[in-house]
């Protein structure tokens, strides 16, 4: 588990520039010439380039640092989880003793280098030296502290070299390298550091690392980078460094405009047509609901292109945002503050393009602004059509990360595409029910049939650009977190990558699965939204799903997982807490652990000899038998527990290895009219249990005799 930086970045759009900075001319820059550093800067901010197959041909892999336990799938070890400090040989290079972590015969280009790390035992990390040799020689074109090249500014400065949010501590930040390094013969990366490293990482230093890298096609012209590269494209890269900074938006300036706006009634569509040779560039639009969230899952949007459907979508997460309005700003998306949804995919047709918005929901969407910008565009035989795709697992069952056979995870398939084309992004939004992570999972990509993906990584939020799970918002042109909310609670999370020089072309198929291992058992709704262009003739294998998209939307645990609620009981969390001490009391809810009403009375941090005393309210006075639900656990103490200042449980030891809920049957009580007292005192711990001395009560049930 891994994490980030925010980059503040404004929402205005500027469709202005100079001619010198427009599409045309870096279309024209691009694929002329050998590859290099230059042109590959050019292609970063180039968005029609990757709206045609490349040229020269290129097939984008993944080396990482992911448990090479992981060998074959399905298999009992295939969700091995060191996925750390793995690499693909130690060399000793004149006395140094190097970890490889990328080999790779050229022409090629490493196009992403993401890392986080920590030191032995996870203490401090020691930021070794990184080194990158290309075409066999001896000296390396880059040499220096890791931390420092990657995201420190001394190989390049912000946003080609981009951490995550300020408020995420230093050493639990994802780090991303965007800067193209092109190889002619040869690419070798190597780290090298005194500290000690073990494979996995169990007692060593950590090295989490993905890199990411194009294998062009034999015979492909590509100029090798050199330490002098930097300096002679200075231009060059100060300009995209801008561009990408403030995701300008480039190549608008000639683009005619047409307008989708007003009231869409429960069940109405609206569309409009675009004839001619053209590509979309953008689009924009703002939703006016009764209950907003809710229309941004309900409300549609579809493209045909040429006749053949190739989006359907839920708008919010079509745009990078899911079913809340979150602000930020991505190098193809952008969410602003006055909620207007823009998008700069570029989506070339033939002969027409059909954009509709389609309302499933059962209350009106009044469209206040839909703005769509065309631009003719030259049709070519390697021209390929814009596609997007959604599915939602609702109320998917998460396993427990306890099980020994596979870990509690297990594969789900985003998406298969049968054709010709190149992967270019996805949005991830999910309801977690939980109070722990629920991304441990890698992604697994096999390209054109491949038995194993040449794309395995090492954790869900290391693919999207942060690290060790954490909440905090960032955004960057490749990689953002609008909402974090729902990673280490229950709540709504929403990520985002979307590709540039790292898209994945395919000649014959592609398959996107990502392990889901949630670190509870548990249940929560989980939705992935993919992207990609191909050409005229592909298949998938998502298809339109208007009944999960007219689902209501979470907003609260009760709505996936339903209360189990215990007739007549009286719930621990309403009791007042008469007395108390030491420690501290306060109202859990985990609906994973099946509490009455999904919450308990939790008391912490007591110590041996501690009492707490909670009230509760009989009507009539009498006999009665009494249960209480209790829940049992790892940290859980020894307890004694009386009513009324009558012993009734001498001693009752609450140690589980896991959490469990369980009722405990008292001896017959005799209880008052009115108020009751039950007190609980801490005796101990178990010889096995962690010395916390919490105890938990979900509830009184009290029968009358």
């Amino acid at each position: 588990m891994k994490q980030n930086k925010t980059l503040s970045t404004p929402w205005i759009i500027i469709i202005v520039l100079s001619a010198c900075h427009t599409t045309a001319s870096f279309a024209g820059n691009a694929e002329s010439g050998p590859v290099t550093f230059e042109s590959l800067l050019d292609e970063m901010v180039n968005r029609d380039r990757i709206a045609r197959l490349p040229r020269p041909a290129y097939t984008c892999r993944q080396f990482s640092s992911y448990d090479r336990n992981s060998t074959e799938p399905g298999s009992p070890t295939w969700w091995a989880n060191w996925d750390r400090s793995y690499f693909v040989r130690i060399e000793d290079n004149n006395g140094r003793k190097e970890h490889v972590l990328m080999d790779a015969d050229g022409p090629g280009a490493v196009v992403r280098f993401w890392a986080t790390w920590h030191g032995p035992g996870g203490g401090e990390f020691s930021n070794g030296t990184l080194r990158v040799y290309l075409d066999g020689k001896a000296e390396p074109v880059i040499e220096g502290p890791m931390a420092d090249l990657i995201s420190g500014g001394k190989l390049v400065a912000e946003p080609l070299s981009r951490g995550v949010s300020p408020e995420t501590a230093y050493r639990h930040r994802g780090h991303n390298l965007y800067l193209p390094i092109p190889y002619a013969k040869h690419c070798k990366v190597t780290y090298e550091t005194k500290a000690f490293i073990d494979e996995g990482a169990r007692k060593g230093e950590a090295l989490y690392y993905q890199i990411n890298y194009r294998s062009y096609e034999p015979g492909a012209k590509i100029e090798s980078f050199t330490k002098n590269s930097l300096e002679q494209a200075r231009s060059t890269l100060d300009r995209v460094q801008r561009l990408l900074g403030q995701n300008v938006r480039i190549g608008l300036e000639r683009a005619k405009e047409e307008t989708l706006e007003g009231r869409l009634s429960p069940s109405e569509e609206q569309s409009i047509s675009i004839s001619g040779q053209r590509a979309v560039r953008s689009l924009e639009f703002r939703l006016q609901a009764d209950d907003l969230s809710q229309a941004l899952r309900c409300t549609i949007i579809k493209m045909e292109f040429d006749g053949s459907p190739t989006v359907w979508c839920p708008i919010g997460d079509f745009f990078g945002t899911g079913y809340h309005i979150r602000p930020h700003s991505t190098w193809y998306t952008a969410v602003s503050a006055d909620k207007t949804l823009s998008c700069y995919w570029i989506m070339p047709f033939r002969e027409q393009a059909k954009i509709s918005i389609l309302n499933l929901g059962s209350e009106p969407v009044e469209l206040t602004r839909g703005r769509i910008l065309s631009e003719a565009w030259d049709w070519d035989d390697r021209s390929c059509y814009f596609h997007a795709a959604w599915k939602q697992w609702t109320e998917i069952e998460t396993q427990s990360n306890e099980k020994a056979k596979d870990n509690g995870a297990f594969d789900l398939n985003w998406i298969t595409v049968k054709g010709r084309g190149t992967y270019v992004g996805d949005v991830l939004t999910l309801f977690n029910t939980a109070n722990t992570w629920w991304g441990e999972g890698d992604e697994k990509i096999y390209v054109d049939g491949e038995s194993f993906p040449s794309h395995i990584g090492t954790g869900s939020e290391d693919y999207y650009g942060y690290a060790w799970c954490k909440p905090n918002f960032f955004e960057s042109a490749f990689h953002a977190q609008p909402s974090g909310d729902g990673n280490l609670k229950p709540g709504f999370t929403v990520n985002s990558r979307y590709r540039s020089l790292d898209a994945i072309p395919f000649s014959k198929s592609i398959r996107f699965d990502m392990e889901l291992w949630h670190w509870a058992k548990t249940t929560m709704n989980y939705a992935p939204t993919t992207f990609w262009y191909a050409r005229p003739g592909a298949t998938w294998d998502v298809k339109p799903d208007p009944k999960e998209a007219k689902r209501a939307i979470p907003k609260a645990v009760e709505h996936i997982i339903k209360p189990r609620l215990v007739k007549n009981a009286i719930e621990g969390e309403t009791l007042r807490v008469a007395e108390r001490s030491g420690g501290i009391t306060e109202i859990q809810n985990l609906p994973q652990f099946r509490w009455s009403n999904n919450r308990q009375l939790w008391w912490r941090n007591a110590k041996e000899q501690d009492s707490l005393v909670v009230e509760f309210n009989i009507e009539e006075a009498g006999d009665y038998d009494v249960t209480l639900g209790i829940t049992k656990a790892v940290d859980y103490g020894i307890v004694r527990i009386g009513v009324n200042s009558e012993t009734k449980l001498d001693r009752l030891d609450l140690y589980n290895p896991s959490v469990i809920a369980f009722d405990v049957k008292l001896p017959v009580c005799r209880l008052r009219e009115g108020k009751n007292q039950l007190k609980v005192t801490i005796l101990g711990a178990n010889p096995s249990a962690v010395k916390s001395h919490m105890f938990g009560l979900d509830y009184i049930l009290a029968k009358k005799r």
